[in-house]
This record gives structure tokens, sequence and C-alpha cells, in this order.
């Protein structure tokens, strides 16, 4: 599948100074990204991303927000409804490191680890649609929507059968 949604940023070219991205899907886009967040359809999707090289430390600060208005199925009632997400976020980025030597690394679970760069550069769509990604409702249900279940075989109602009642059955 070809990437519709992707803004490739080349750090070799920037500066240490706070660079600004805005990012809005067209309607091409979004299909592209209710595709990949498997979903309906996605109405707007929007991210404002900063991002900050220290070339001496070889990393890349990258942050920001995304916001979107997903079209999502009730796990409930099975109708579709629109949900409006919003995902702020922060990353950090090795510009030198490689994947090789990311797996040599030893770390604790709670340490901050920085993603690698593929080929050099940092895909802001991918980013967001990440965040995105993050956020979205794996049981997704509108506002007030309850669940709310009666088994035929509860032990309040349903009379308690006595497992030898067949046997019983079976002599005459």
């Amino acid at each position: 599948m070809q990437n519709l949604f992707s803004y490739p940023l080349k750090l070799e070219d920037m500066s240490t100074a706070v660079r600004r991205y805005e990012l809005n899907a067209s309607p091409q886009e979004l299909e592209f990204v209710a595709g990949i967040m498997k979903v309906p359809s996605v109405k707007s999707f929007t991210a404002e991303i900063y991002v900050r090289l220290h070339k001496k430390e070889h990393l890349a600060d990258v942050w920001g927000s995304v916001d979107a208005d997903v079209e999502q199925t009730s796990v409930i009632s099975l109708e579709n409804f629109i949900h409006p997400y919003h995902a702020d976020f922060t990353l950090k980025f090795d510009t030198k490191m490689t994947a090789a030597e990311l797996r040599e690394l030893e770390f604790d679970i709670e340490d901050d680890v920085p993603d690698i760069l593929d080929n050099g550069q940092i895909d802001l769509a991918a980013v967001a649609m990440e965040q995105l990604a993050l956020v979205l409702d794996d049981f997704p249900r509108r506002e007030g929507e309850v669940f709310s279940f009666r088994s035929e075989f509860d032990e309040e109602t349903a009379p308690r059968a006595n497992p030898f009642a067949v046997l019983k059955n079976l002599k005459k």
C-alpha cells in the first residue's frame, strides 16, 4: 500500500532552532488514515508539531499535538458515531544510533530510550498518526451507552438443577 500521507523531514538540513510544522490531511489523505486506523472514516486530522535538533548530543526533540474527528462503530449499539480525539506528545530521536546498536543497549523499562531515525529523517505524518492510534478507544461507544447483560441462566431466576436428575429418569 502506497503511503498517501507522509511528511518526511531530513534532519541534516535543519538548524538547531525550533521549527514548527502544521499538518492538515486532505480528503484523500483522510481516507488513507482511516484505512490505517481501521475505522469507518476520519473526518478531520490536524497536527501541530515542533522539532528541535541538538547536534552535539545527536538528539532531536519532537513534540506537539494531534486533533482528529474519527467515525467509529459502537461496540454496544453497532451504530457509527463521530468522536473527537486530542493527543499531546513528546518524543526524542537519536540521530546517530542504528537499530543494531539499539538492540545491544541494556536499559531498564523506565528509561527514556530515544527512537531511531529511518534514513536520517522523521516522517512527521507517521508520528502524528501513531499518536492518534495510541489514544483511539479499543472498545468505542457513544457517550452514555452502557452495556447491560442479563443471563437466562442466572442463579436467582433459574431453578437449581440437580445433576443426577437425568440419571433418575433413566432407571424407569
